[in-house]
């Protein structure tokens, strides 16, 4: 049976937390040429180079980053053992990593996200942050457990994903009170060359926007493209141009922006899926997301 040495295992896991081995030597107390030989030995036994170089400091490679979630499961059962023993409430969090589509709104990934801090058994929520493709790499690579997307995700060559459905809503046209109440009483036919603030070109949500233009005639003007939608929502807050948000997050949008409620376009609709390896989702906390949405977020 080979062992493995778990001194060589914490050395790694201080180094990868600090990201370089001079902090690690500081924060272990230990000499250099210690933690770097330790370091080798490890990377032989396992038979991976564990890091690279990035700049001044060290970067995981793929190996590393498979090798650091694990010792990240050992030391947090070492802390909970020695809580046990010391007579202090046990409550280890089962982790869930999500990635999260740089399309899909914060406050939409949070709606969908909060129902799992009241969960009985604890859940710490790691997001990471990307394009879909790239998120999809880390999925199939099994560095995430699910990833949330405001399109259907399509998987690429080297591995599979399956969409699940969370649910679906129209749109609410929103603006400062101000320029909500120059155009809601004449919605939406009043809206030709009004202010607007948009998504990016190309967007799914874009795309439903300008075929929705097209159909009632509408020419808006233009004063800013987004990519962030938080962002987009802060110029419109701030009155710079009437801007959209999805329906389910109304009520937050009117309280964190100040903005008010110009009309609703139940034609233009936003879904959002969890996108994972598996068929049948199995993990308890994507499970409980998927029901939260749902029941709470995006009743039928």
């Amino acid at each position: 049976m080979e062992w493995l040495n778990y001194h060589h295992l914490l050395y790694f896991w201080t180094v990868a937390k600090e990201g370089s081995i001079v902090k690690a030597c500081e924060r272990l107390r230990l000499a250099q040429p210690t933690i770097s030989g330790q370091l080798r030995l490890l990377e032989q036994t396992l038979g991976e180079k564990l890091f690279v170089k990035a700049g001044r400091g060290l970067a995981l490679t793929e190996v590393g980053q498979v090798v650091f979630q694990y010792a990240e499961d050992i030391f947090g059962l070492g802390r909970e053992l020695q809580d046990v023993l010391k007579g202090r409430p046990r409550g280890r969090a089962q982790r869930l990593l999500v990635g999260i589509s740089d399309m899909v709104p914060k406050l939409i990934a949070y709606r969908v996200l909060q129902p799992l801090l009241a969960l009985p058994e604890p859940v710490q929520i790691i997001c990471e942050e990307g394009s879909p493709q790239h998120l999809l790499g880390d999925l199939a690579q099994h560095r995430l457990d699910v990833v949330l997307s405001e399109v259907p995700i399509t998987p690429l060559a080297r591995g599979r994903a399956y969409n699940h459905l969370l649910g679906s809503c129209g749109v609410t046209l929103f603006g400062a009170p101000a320029l909500a109440a120059k155009y809601r009483s004449r919605f939406p036919a009043g809206l030709d060359g009004a202010p607007f603030l948009l998504p990016i070109a190309g967007s799914s949500l874009r795309q439903s926007l300008d075929q929705w233009f097209d159909t009632r005639g509408i020419h808006p003007r233009v004063v800013g493209e987004f990519k962030d939608s938080a962002l987009m929502k802060t110029f419109g807050g701030g009155g710079a141009g009437l801007f959209v948000a999805a329906s389910a997050i109304e009520k937050e949008v009117h309280s964190l922006y100040g903005a008010r409620v110009v009309g609703h376009i139940e034609a233009v609709r936003e879904s959002y899926y969890a996108v994972s390896v598996e068929r049948r989702l199995k993990h308890p906390a994507v499970l409980a997301l998927r029901e939260a949405a749902r029941d709470r977020l995006f009743p039928s």
